[in-house]
């Protein structure tokens, strides 16, 4: 299954609520398009649709244990169900299906929440007991899949995208100016910020519990580094980078339809294709962007490793027009602002993988941020050390940290270095690595009028976080990319909001627990500091390409305020029109009109990188408020074809007394 909803109100009765249900799972029925199921009961309901990828024949949700007292709903995928379900098995579970949703049931009526620490996948669930009423939810320990809750009065809504809440007239969506700040200042939402006031989005590692109308929020993992296991040589540790990965593909390529990869041309994607091709019986299918613009074109790596590995490869090629033409249908499925359009292209990837008939693929995200393959580690370093460094060891270091500099002339590096003299030392408590980043940030944050400063929320955040101030400046670095940027924008805006927009499952073999524990562990022991990613590189010289191997990264992008400029379509009257930006009240209309003025009418070569972040916020944040808060240009929703109807009120309940729960209190 992949989209869930929910509602829990005492005092509405099952049949009232069917209706509801029903119009809830139409709005997220993009992500599960091969059918939908719901249950009621007076009080509550949810529901869920389903893309079929597990045995499809006796999948069909919601599903309940044998006394019909348990009910769930479920998104994503168990990859290691099967030895779960032999443990269980001698537990004394009896299975009905081959289907991981009745292992992840028996899991939590067995163990209790303590289960969430044994699963390896991405996932998110809502429970309902309908003996005494509680509803859990409880999403994966890195935030693959989404899930939204928001409490109205005596009513709580949850839902795996914020969308299903327009179901109901008097739902007021609000754009937060003071979400908004910290998301322009960071790029990327906080693990429980959603962007709207009175909606939240439940981070990674947690579960929640609804009991009486009162929520309570339970976290059952964090992240935690040097977890892994002794590595004494750097043999053993490329033996083992090997050898976890492989299990990691074998495990995410379960599946009763066929899987393929997203091939981006840089080395991550190629050692999943590679690894992945091992285990197909029949050429290996593998997707990519392909750009007019050769300024963000991949296509030669790409076909390289399609011709090496022997797949069979589509590309979608990608013009500005394009990417103008598609942004409001994929702001509408982002449901967030967004600081650049790279997402974009991966919605209409997402729509021709979902056309050549795969419903499931592989990519390469997570890999940079479990093997220190962005210049932010690098960097991160050498600052640290650079008022310890005399002069020339401070210039060799930035020639080996930046290769192209070699090929500039004394100013670019002199406008290196003096960014270094001014970030080597903390100026935000707990941010150092990321403070050059933010620097963008306090740029766009001038769009909003009057509001709270960019970076208050995530300083709390931070300082709110047991054992941080422990953690070296490198892993500082990593918790805050898997907390922020990776959760908030990779694997949502980019990732899987844009893939399940056309029913398409994206997993991702770098981020597994056991892939995690070990990289965290090997990196500063092993890594020379200075080459991204050198470890997973060299774990795999000999199986791709050394073109590939020694690839140095390239930052997936996408043409920004220049395809809108080339397309100008109608809907950029939303900020180019004083009258329509007047109707959001915290946007600085004035900075918001002269920005949008001058990347749509200037060359692209004098628009700066902060102005085009700014820009496509700008145009996010008004597409979202015409959509959202006015509902303006919204299309009936759909209904999958209804598989399961269940109605608890009128079906009878079997209360067996059965069950661990002794966890949740």
């Amino acid at each position: 299954m992949c989209g869930i909803v929910g509602i829990s109100n005492p005092a509405i009765s099952a049949e009232a609520l069917t209706d509801d249900i029903q119009t809830m799972l139409a709005y997220i029925g993009h992500r599960g398009p091969d059918g939908a199921g719901y249950v009621v009961d007076n009080g509550f309901a949810m529901g869920s649709v389903r893309l079929a990828i597990l045995d499809p024949a006796s999948g069909v949700q919601p599903f309940t244990d044998k006394s019909g007292r348990f009910w769930l709903c479920y998104n994503g995928e168990i990859y290691n169900y099967r030895e779960l379900k032999t443990t269980l098995e001698a537990a004394g579970c009896v299975f009905q299906t081959q289907c991981d949703t009745e292992v992840v049931l028996n899991a939590w009526i067995t163990w209790g929440a303590d289960c969430l620490r044994r699963f390896n996948g991405g996932f998110a669930f809502s429970l309902y007991d309908s003996e005494t009423g509680d509803l859990f939810l409880a999403r994966d320990r890195f935030g693959k899949r989404p899930l939204f809750y928001a409490k109205r009065g005596k009513s709580v809504l949850f839902a795996s995208e914020m969308k299903a809440f327009l179901t109901f007239p008097d739902f007021a969506f609000e754009q937060d100016p003071a979400q908004l700040s910290s998301i322009l200042g960071q790029w990327t939402p906080l693990p429980h910020q959603s962007g709207f006031q009175g909606i939240e989005s439940l981070p990674m590692g947690q579960w929640l519990a609804v009991r009486n109308g009162d929520i309570s929020t339970h976290t059952y993992t964090d992240l935690q580094f040097d977890t892994g296991p002794e590595v004494t040589s750097e043999a053993e540790a490329l033996d083992l980078v090997r050898d976890r990965l492989t299990r990691s593909v074998e495990l995410r390529l379960r599946s009763d339809v066929e899987v393929g990869v997203y091939l981006s041309g840089g080395v991550d994607s190629a050692i999943v294709a590679a690894l992945a091709k091992d285990f197909s019986q029949k050429p290996l299918s593998t997707f990519s962007v392909e750009f007019e613009d050769t300024e963000f074109d991949e296509t030669p790596e790409q076909r390289l490793v399609s011709e090496h590995l022997g797949t069979r490869h589509f590309s979608q090629r990608i013009s500005h027009a394009d990417i103008a033409d598609s942004t409001p249908d994929a702001i509408y499925h982002a449901e967030m602002p967004a600081f650049r359009s790279a997402f974009i292209p991966m919605y209409l990837l997402s729509k021709r993988t979902q056309e050549e008939g795969i419903k499931v693929i592989l990519s390469g995200e997570g890999a940079d941020e479990a093997f220190l393959g962005y210049d932010l580690f690098k960097e991160t370093r050498l600052r640290e050390a650079w008022n310890r460094l005399p002069e020339d060891q401070r210039r060799s270091q930035l020639e080996k940290l930046y290769p192209h500099l070699s090929h500039y002339g004394p100013k670019d590096i002199a406008a290196v270095t003096g960014l270094y003299h001014q970030f080597s030392t903390e100026k935000m408590p707990g941010l150092f690595s990321h403070e050059l980043r933010f620097q963008n940030g306090q740029f766009s944050a001038r769009l909003l009028n009057d509001a709270v400063p960019p970076f208050d929320e995530i300083l709390r955040y931070v300082a709110a976080q047991d054992g941080y101030e422990n953690f070296s400046s490198v892993e500082k670095a990593q918790w805050l990319e898997y907390k922020t940027l990776l959760p908030g924008y990779l694997l949502s805006t980019q990732g899987e909001r844009m893939s399940f927009s056309h029913g398409v499952e994206n997993r991702c073999p770098f981020l597994d627990p056991d892939v995690f524990a070990l990289a965290t562990s090997i990196n500063l022991k092993f890594d020379d500091g200075l080459t991204e990613k050198r470890l997973l590189r060299e774990a795999f010289r000999g199986r791709l390409p050394d073109q590939i191997i020694d690839k140095r990264k390239f930052p997936y992008r996408a043409p920004d305020s220049a395809a809108f400029a080339a397309r100008r379509p109608d809907y950029l009257d939303v900020l180019l029109s004083s009258g329509e930006l007047s109707k959001i009240p915290f946007v600085n209309a004035k900075f918001a009109q002269r920005l949008a003025n001058k990347v749509l009418t200037r060359p692209a070569g004098e628009i700066s990188t902060k102005e085009n972040q700014t820009f496509m916020y700008l145009l996010s944040i008004c597409l979202l408020h015409r959509t959202f808060v006015l509902r303006e240009g919204l299309q009936t929703p759909v209904l999958p074809p209804l598989q399961r109807a269940i109605n608890l009120t009128q079906t009878g309940k079997a209360h067996a007394s059965q069950g661990n729960f002794s966890s949740l209190t």
